[in-house]
């Protein structure tokens, strides 16, 4: 396997928009060496505060943070911005649309239109839809419009998991052309060389004895370990938090792959369905690869703000109180958790509040770096377990709530092998005080809120059998208290009388409208599915479900009296044009159109450039 030859560029990856507001906007990039940067937006009075994060010999981790002298930055018009690298000018030029010298943004006030998505797998042969996003973006701009206000990725922006064999190859290559940091050595058996660990990592990572497994479970009497990590596509799952690093480079900045010879990656092991996979994986991500340029041009003029699901840090990440208790007593499982965690930190978290409360996790990360330039989190991860501020609000028109449904989870105490409810008590509480006094809100939620019935039974009958993990019972009515609670919220007469929902996570879109089966308050929920950014689910499958949610769970069947929310009247609305459907697998990203904080038009943009429009008019 041959490697490149590559001069260090000085800017490595971005610049990225994260979290812009009249008095802050927080950009992010990396840079091959330290350098004195500012940011100016052209036209108006402002200073710049940077704070710098070294994770290798040649990578820096940059946040700029642009505030106004004496007055506010003008919001809901676009605003240029020049880079400066120890006072000389930085050509920005190719993160610009339409040849223009400089990107620009918006600092939104009133949201007319948000593009949303989840779940962009690198190694997925569907199209990347950030591209398609970005050529949308592009005629926008052309015709001197806005285009999209913000980008809100809630969830799943890599995948930890289930790595492609070519790109933990492509990792291992970047780590050493960067000389990115290694963190102290966990006590697992791996091979010296990476290529030995490709499509076999599964085989290596912590396992809970068949010995120490309930006698209640079948797993005792077959003798058969439990794996702490639950993906069934850990064959590659990241470890090491150097790995998780140089994952997030080669997902956000198309300079990272110039490092990477990924025609001449190759497969040396003998077997034929491993060459198989491997050698579609590295198509796809050649043509992953080639779009990223395009993408970077996005993330460089819309503020991108994000969340974590699961995949950003493992498959299954605190779903059942029993699966944190395995992770939690083996320090390798909770090490590789918290690398998962870091990094999501470092890449995602602190643009999302301008290093707000971010921020207050800098020092003990970098007092982590020992002499010998090698990470020692012990101390750390006190600090990053017990932070509890990854969610976040926009004070908007109409008003963003982020929901963080990862770390404050309403466990079952009676059965540690339950799903546990997404959001616990005080998070529900919290929640519901953030809508009182509002007409309009859009809550981001990783999975639906209002999914489809016919996929939530066939879950609810799996976690009768006591397998949760195998088929992701990952939504709201799982859970019996945080159920009650969140519909409980939505049935009160003081909350917004429009509320929209926008979530990912099952690899299909959709678009349902809810109401209120009793009562006078007029409140309509929209909740709004778009998944996968770059997957999908199977097409078949999808249709097959389609039908039986239609035919089961239709507007006049009495089964829906037997449901968590069977107080809630839901609509599902179908595609406009050729081929209704109500479920829609076909990589995509979503446009959401407001009019007066109004939800006007749902639509999405697919990564082939073709788009999908919803009918919001009642069926």
């Amino acid at each position: 396997m041959t490697t490149l030859s590559v001069q260090h560029p000085l800017l490595l990856m971005g610049p990225m928009v994260r979290r812009a507001e009249k008095t802050a906007v927080c950009i992010q990039f990396a840079t091959a060496k330290p350098v004195n940067c500012r940011i100016e937006l052209i036209g108006h009075e402002c200073y710049s505060e940077q704070d710098t994060i070294r994770l290798g010999e040649y990578l820096f981790l940059q946040f700029v943070v642009i505030k106004p002298i004496n007055s506010q930055f003008p919001r809901d018009t676009l605003l240029p911005y020049q880079l400066f690298f120890d006072d000389s000018t930085v050509d920005l030029s190719a993160f610009s649309f339409n040849n223009q010298p400089l990107p620009e943004f918006v600092i939104p006030k009133k949201l007319t239109q948000i593009l949303h998505g989840s779940c962009r797998n690198a190694h997925h042969p569907a199209k990347d839809s950030l591209v398609s996003s970005s050529h949308w973006q592009a005629v926008e701009r052309s015709n001197e419009q806005q285009g999209a206000q913000l980008l809100l990725l809630s969830g799943d922006q890599v995948y930890a998991d289930d790595v492609a064999g070519p790109m933990l190859l492509a990792i291992h290559q970047l780590i050493k052309h960067l000389g990115i940091y290694k963190e102290q050595p966990l006590n697992l058996d791996l091979p010296a060389d990476i290529a030995e660990q490709l499509y076999g990592r599964h085989y290596l990572l912590p396992t809970t004895s068949w010995k120490k497994r309930s006698k209640l479970g079948i797993g005792y009497w077959l003798k058969k370990d439990e794996p702490h990590f639950s993906s069934v596509k850990a064959y590659n799952h990241l470890i090491h938090f150097e790995e998780f690093v140089a994952l997030y480079l080669l997902n956000f900045s198309s300079q990272a792959w110039q490092y990477i010879d990924l025609n001449n990656l190759s497969y040396s092991g003998g077997n034929e369905k491993n060459q198989t996979l491997f050698n579609a994986e590295k198509t796809a991500l050649i043509d992953y690869a080639q779009g990223l340029a395009e993408v970077e041009r996005l993330f460089s003029n819309v503020s991108t703000l994000m969340m974590f699901d699961d995949h950003d840090v493992t498959d299954d990440w605190n779903l059942t109180a029993g699966w944190e208790q395995a992770i939690n007593q083996n320090p390798s499982s909770k090490r590789i958790v918290n690398n998962g965690l870091a990094s999501y930190w470092l890449f995602q978290g602190m643009g999302n509040d301008v290093l707000h409360k971010t921020g207050s996790l800098l020092s003990p990360f970098n007092d982590c770096l020992a002499g010998d330039k090698q990470w020692q989190f012990k101390s750390f991860d006190k600090h990053l377990n017990d932070f509890s501020h990854w969610h976040y609000e926009l004070m908007t028109i109409p008003k963003v709530v982020v929901l963080d449904t990862r770390t404050h989870r309403w466990r079952n105490e009676q059965n540690f092998n339950e799903p546990s409810g997404l959001l616990d008590w005080e998070r529900l509480t919290e929640l519901e005080e953030s809508l009182l006094s509002h007409d309009q809100v859009i809550i981001v939620s990783p999975a639906p809120v209002f999914g489809v019935k016919s996929i939530e039974a066939i879950q609810a009958l799996f976690n009768m059998c006591g397998q949760p993990l195998m088929v992701d019972v990952e939504n709201w009515m799982a859970h019996e208290g945080s159920a009650k609670k969140l519909l409980n919220t939505f049935r009160r007469t003081d909350t917004p009388n429009e509320t929209l929902i926008l979530s990912g996570d099952v690899h299909y879109s959709f678009c349902f409208s809810v109401q209120k089966r009793f009562g006078d308050h007029p409140n309509r929920i929209w909740q709004l599915t778009a998944s996968g950014i770059k997957n999908e689910f199977p097409r078949k499958l999808i249709n097959v479900l389609d039908k039986l949610d239609s035919i089961l769970y239709g507007p006049k069947s009495p089964l829906n009296f037997f449901t968590k929310r069977w107080h809630m009247e839901v609509d599902k609305h179908q595609t406009k044009g050729k081929g209704q459907k109500y479920l829609v697998s076909d990589s995509a990203i979503s446009l959401v159109t407001l009019e007066a904080g109004n939800l006007a038009r749902y639509q999405l943009i697919h990564g082939d450039g073709h788009t999908t429009e919803f009918d919001l008019e009642e069926q």
